[in-house]
């Protein structure tokens, strides 16, 4: 029986993860990344999305067993060789704000030793900001199978800056026809504004964060509108603020047209890779609508139903017609501006 055809395609990080929760809850060695939550997103709107990123041959191949068969297509998964490091930590001190360093003082905060796989870890992003070089985790788009490039609409997660700076060119070279953007920290500095408007230009949709979107620019914003204006005004079609627990700020740059989008009232148990399952649903919704709003509804609904479970395949068992019951319900709470 033939595959149901490959719609969507995700580019970004496969991680293994150490976290520490809101509650206090370790979880470790985990399945993780970027493009795997964004790839969680995707799916809760379709049957089949693939992946584009780069492991090592450490990397668990019975974790490459479990994306594909929870629909995943893992065709772009490069696997290169010898050992290379994915893991990554976080702890949650509150819902609201994210510690990636200092591994041993959040284990000692909830009474637990330091996992010895821990033992030498700093961060997770090193050499990331590179303008001229690949990091040894970072897809080329020379990785991309034949394939995908029939694919409506890719999304490019948070990764090395030189990916997000070679992707679009050679995607839109072969026509694909929608690409979005959530970008890295390590990139959105004022340092970048030049390298910043050359990833931008032409985007169908920008997402970054509010923190990332304030970081980028050297004068104090007033609010997050004007930085969404200044994406648009560089070439963004669409730009979406991420605002978390506040939901979205969504710009239509080619209408000039606002909008307020809240986050589904969600029961939280684990909020990350909220954002980036936020990023798979918009990039489904604005593919079979053209419609930025229908798609921002997408993104509200594949992050509510993420953060409502733990790790990133939670949402890929999620029960059928719950997200369309929730986009339905949260679509008249949209607010225009």
């Amino acid at each position: 029986m033939e595959p149901e055809p490959l719609e969507f395609a995700v580019v970004g990080g496969l991680r293994e993860d150490y976290f520490i929760t809101p509650t206090g809850e370790t979880h470790l060695h985990k399945m993780g990344g970027n493009a795997l939550y964004a790839a969680a997103g995707v799916r809760l709107w379709t049957k089949r999305v693939g992946l584009v990123s780069r492991v090592g041959e450490n990397y668990p191949r019975e974790w490459l067993d479990t994306i594909q068969q929870r629909g995943v297509d893992i065709e772009g998964i490069k696997i290169v060789n010898g050992a290379l490091d994915t893991r990554t930590f976080y702890a949650y001190p509150t819902s609201e704000e994210r510690i990636d360093t200092d591994p041993a003082s959040h284990f000692a905060r909830v009474g637990q030793p330091l996992p010895d796989a821990l033992a030498n870890y700093t961060n997770s992003t090193e050499g990331q900001e590179s303008r001229t070089q690949f990091g040894p985790l970072a897809a080329r788009p020379t990785d991309l199978p034949a394939a995908y490039f029939n694919a409506k609409g890719f999304h490019l997660a948070p990764y090395d800056f030189i990916v997000h700076h070679t992707f679009p060119s050679t995607l839109r070279s072969q026509r694909v026809r929608y690409i979005t953007c959530d970008p890295s920290t390590r990139y959105m500095q004022p340092a970048f504004v030049e390298d910043v408007k050359e990833i931008v230009r032409g985007l169908d949709a920008f997402l970054p964060s509010e923190m990332e979107a304030r970081g980028f620019f050297t004068e104090k914003l007033d609010d997050a509108w004007q930085a969404a204006e200044a994406f648009g005004a560089m070439g963004a079609k669409i730009v979406l603020i991420k605002l978390g627990a506040r939901g979205q700020y969504l710009y239509d740059a080619l209408a000039k047209r606002k909008w307020h989008i809240p986050a589904y009232p969600a029961k939280v148990k684990d909020v990350t890779g909220a954002g980036d399952a936020y990023c798979g649903g918009f990039l489904v919704g604005l593919s079979q609508t053209d419609d930025p709003v229908e798609a921002a509804l997408c993104g509200a609904v594949s992050a509510s139903i993420v953060i409502e479970g733990i790790g990133a395949l939670y949402a890929f068992s999620s029960t059928p017609g719950l997200a369309e019951a929730r986009r339905q319900s949260l679509r008249d709470s949209i607010r225009p501006i």
